[in-house]
Formats: structure tokens, sequence, C-alpha cells
């Protein structure tokens, strides 16, 4: 991971750097799925683009599968991309690729449990206690091995004390989303809300999902200032 002050890469920006067309951008990161033959193919993936990673410096997460595996770059704790991610990402898109591996980003997720506390209430010292997980930056606790769904916090509106409130964050790739959601629907679920960001819907027996398509297009414009005020450079 990268702790200097360096700009933070927007997804807009990220996507427009050449050969990452297998990557999407979602809650805390880039990722990319390659599907393959057995485990022993994965591996053979997974060892091209280790020796990627050890050429650009910058190290992703594997999740490896014998059906596939999913990888993910990111260069802050809270999934904040630089440029050496997208480096990193394209070398990665031409080994996977030259080893056989066969990209299919409909299959990229990401979860998050959000919480709802009420005013001036701070539960995030419990989430964090009894999942095993680390505070990061205002309102979120993780997987200290980054491997299950972010809690974040938030305020409840209007204040509820002691009413305590959940639902699922969904991050999917903004030219899958859609799909999912018409499925969902189709399964009994409710439409709720939508905008450009994505869409909240309500399963038959009302638990909230937010499926969320922001961080895939997401943009801080074209100053590099405002791209360094859009990440705090100081450590986490």
């Amino acid at each position: 991971m990268i702790e200097a002050a360096v700009p933070r890469l927007s997804a807009k920006r990220f996507h427009a750097h050449p050969g990452v067309e297998d990557w999407r951008v979602l809650f805390w990161g880039a990722y990319a799925h390659y599907a393959s033959d057995s485990l022993a193919h994965a591996v053979r993936i997974v060892d091209a683009a280790a020796a990627v990673a050890a050429e650009v410096g910058h190290e992703p997460d594997f999740d490896v599968r014998p059906h596939g595996i999913t990888i993910r770059t990111f260069s802050k704790r809270n999934g904040a991309l630089t440029a050496i991610d997208a480096e990193l990402a394209a070398g990665i898109q031409a080994a996977a690729r030259a080893e056989g591996g066969r990209p299919d980003p409909s299959t990229l997720m990401v979860t998050g449990i959000a919480v709802a506390q009420d005013r001036g209430a701070d539960v995030r010292p419990f989430w964090a206690a009894v999942l095993g997980y680390e505070p990061i930056d205002d309102a979120d606790a993780i997987d200290p091995q980054r491997r299950n769904p972010h809690v974040w916090l938030h305020e409840l509106d209007p204040p509820k004390p002691r009413r305590g409130r959940t639902h699922i964050d969904v991050s999917l790739p903004a030219d899958h989303a859609r799909a999912r959601v018409e499925a969902a629907l189709a399964a009994g679920g409710r439409l709720v809300s939508s905008n450009d960001e994505g869409w909240t819907i309500a399963s038959p027996e009302n638990h909230g999902i937010d499926i969320a398509i922001w961080p895939d297009s997401e943009d801080f414009g074209d100053d590099p200032d405002e791209e360094r005020e859009a990440w705090s450079d100081e450590p986490d």
C-alpha cells in the first residue's frame, strides 16, 4: 500500500488508462475476475499476475478458486487508487489473458453492512469487537484480512433511541448492475428509489438493499488539487 502524499486516481481516470478493460472499480478498490479451467490453471494465472506485481512493485489481493480468481488492487486502506494501480491492472490483464484467463466482470461484487445508530451514539467499537474488525476513517470498520463485508456506521434519521437498523450495501459494476436489480424485482423485490448512483430496493419482507454503481464512474474533475483534497494524505 502507498502511504505517501500522492494524488488519488478517480474511477474515470483509472478506466481511461489503456489495457484495463477487464477491471471495475467497486468499494475498496479496483477488481477483475478471470475464469479458469481448474485450480492448477488458476494458480498459473496467479503466478503470472504475481510476477507483474513484483515488477511493478505493488501487491494486489488474490482470491483463488478452482473456477477462477478475483484480483483487487488499491493504494490505501480505504480503497483509494493511484496511478500505480492502473499500471498494475494493465500488466495483470495482459498476463492473465496470456495464460488463458477469461475475464468475467459480471461476477464482481462487494457487500457491506450499513448500521444506523442514534444521534450521538458510537457503536463502532461494539461492531469492531464482535467481528474482530479494525476501525478505519470516520465511519467504517473492516476485516484486517480483507475477506468479509465491511461495516459502515451512519446516523439514524430521524433519531430513534435504541432502535438500531441495518441494511445491506452492494457495490456492482455499473454495466452489470441493472440485470441484478431486475432479477431482484422479478424475485419479489420492490423498487424504493433510484438515481445516477444506484438503486434502493426492498425484499418482500421489507429488508433494505442499496445497490451502488457510483464507485465505478466516480470523477473528481480535471484539477489535480481537487483529487489531492478528495483523499487525505495522512497515513491510516
